[in-house]
């Protein structure tokens, strides 16, 4: 059995935590750590078993190697922000325990987030003879997991992916972020980015969008951004020419969002405000509801996965490879919103792989260099069934010519 610390009792963190509790066939002692032990008391008392709970600054080394040093975990789970990557695989390091997140580093003064930063932990990893699984959440991590599968199970060669993300719920509320504000504004809010043909492609921030049709949604306006994974599978899907991601925001997001940029709500920099050195973007986050806090009156799906166009015995084929998750479903079963349990239910599924010694090595992997199929096999008894769907080979997803491309 494996015994497992969750770091972040946020609203993915909590699934997690819940997800764990209801495996106790694989799971031995679970503890759950966060900056706030009332979140932490909270989650405990909704969880199926028993589970631990304690206080943590996970900013702080020294006290994250205490706390492995007491509880002895074989795996660290990294729920928290994604600014204190670095800090927590620093303790794995130095304690000798694995670790695993969802999400990759950025700097806290900094909008900008990619993989150069934990890659290079590789060596210190496998010297220690341990390993640091990156991005094993949803988007990253399932549509990473889909695209091996694909490379694996479907093409001869992969050409294009196209990775789209549909949230067709309604929550309720004029704005509000379906996860941590402060990292879903900094991620919305910089350049765009897309990989073809070996250079990587950059577009103004929500310059370009394109019509989507979503299995068990529909047709979605869909805007391109830059999002982490797409760094990670440029390196390795082989003989890829095109990779992009494209994610829908309703008119009314967009609206507010637009104001808030305008105003100066969304800096990430210190202003001074009666003497008082503030950042905006952390009011603001104070301001808007708690991810966590969205999931009891949410509605609609979210739909989730992968366009990808290749090779197969010689032949051009086109397949979406996707999931598609219902908020209430997810609020039923474990009191959170669809795409926190998407988050979550990963993470505790790469915990499970662990576990069972199916998802070994050392050093630092991305999830799509581990095998997908018992992975997806699992993830789909874990509460994320997943479809293969056939698609026209001679259609694409076809960027706007006009958009201006730096």
């Amino acid at each position: 059995m494996l015994d497992v610390l969750i770091i972040g009792a946020g609203a993915a963190g909590s699934v997690v935590a819940k997800k764990c509790a209801k495996n106790r066939d694989i799971f031995g002692r679970i503890h759950l750590a966060s900056r706030t032990l009332a979140k932490c008391e909270k989650v405990q008392k909704s969880c199926e078993s028993e589970i631990t709970i304690s206080k943590l600054d996970a900013d702080n080394v020294a006290d994250t190697v205490a706390l492995i040093n007491e509880i002895k975990p074989s795996l660290v789970i990294n729920m928290a922000l994604p600014y204190q990557d670095l800090a927590i695989m620093d303790a794995c390091l130095e304690t000798g325990v694995d670790y695993m997140d969802t999400a990759n580093y950025e700097p806290r003064d900094l909008a900008k987030f990619e993989y150069s930063w934990q890659w290079a932990y590789q060596e210190r990893f496998k010297e220690k003879g341990i390993k640091a699984i990156l991005g094993c959440g949803f988007d990253p991590g399932v549509t990473n997991i889909f695209c091996a599968y694909a490379q694996k199970n479907l093409f001869d060669e992969i050409h294009y992916i196209d990775i789209v993300d549909c949230n067709a719920g309604d929550h309720g509320k004029a704005f509000a972020t379906n996860f941590n504000p402060e990292i879903n504004i900094r991620e919305v809010t910089q350049r765009g980015k897309y990989w073809e043909n070996g250079q990587w492609k950059e577009i103004d921030p929500l310059s370009v969008s394109q019509m989507v049709d979503y299995p068990e949604v529909g047709q979605r306006k869909s805007y391109l951004l830059y999002h982490e994974e797409l760094e990670s599978l440029a390196e390795n899907i082989k003989g890829l020419k095109r990779i992009r991601f494209w994610m829908t925001f309703g008119d009314e997001y967009i609206k507010h969002l637009t104001v808030l940029e305008n105003i100066g709500m969304t800096r990430i920099d210190e202003v001074d405000h009666n003497g008082t050195k503030i950042i905006p973007i952390e009011i603001l986050k104070t301001l808007l509801p708690e991810p966590s806090s969205l999931s009891e009156n949410y509605e609609g799906k979210t739909s989730i996965g992968c366009i990808i166009e290749g090779i197969k015995d010689g032949k051009k084929r086109r397949v979406m490879i996707y999931n598609v998750c219902d908020h209430a479903d997810c609020h039923n079963e474990v009191q959170a919103q669809a795409v926190s349990y998407t988050t979550g239910v990963p993470a505790t599924t790469g915990a499970i792989m662990v576990a069972k010694g199916i998802w070994s090595g050392k050093g630092v992997f991305n999830v799509e260099q581990l095998d997908p199929d018992p992975f997806l096999e699992e993830l789909a008894k874990q509460g994320l069934a997943w479809h293969v769907k056939e698609l026209d080979a001679n259609e694409s997803l076809e960027i706007d010519k006009n958009a201006a491309a730096a």
